[in-house]
């Protein structure tokens, strides 16, 4: 049987590792990158992207461009996402991160 104080109690630990993960992240940046670094996007740990380069060889076409943008973006995403799972691991002591409703994850 569950011990419902013991069930508080852990819920406050995991409260208080995800606010340490939360304020790792906020300095966390991740590059992802597609069509040979032809587009790069950077984003945050909170999945905000703060940057994108795009080589003045991508000009004029246009459909390339759209795709070579997302592309980056997942690429980056999935970096991210690393990130995370590798921060919050320990923090949690081991739990299983597939069910938490961390954005992407």
């Amino acid at each position: 049987m569950v011990n419902p104080f013991e069930l508080v109690k852990n819920l406050k630990n995991v409260e208080e590792n995800m606010k340490k993960i939360k304020d790792e992240l906020a300095g966390v940046t991740a590059t992802g990158s597609a069509g040979g670094n032809i587009v790069q996007v950077t984003l945050n740990g909170q999945f905000s992207m703060v940057s994108i380069k795009i080589d003045p060889i991508a000009q004029g076409d246009v459909p390339m461009l759209q795709d070579l943008i997302v592309a980056a973006h997942h690429n980056a995403m999935e970096k991210i996402q690393e990130v995370i799972k590798e921060k919050a691991g320990p923090l949690l002591g081991g739990m299983n991160l597939d069910g938490l409703n961390i954005p992407g994850l």
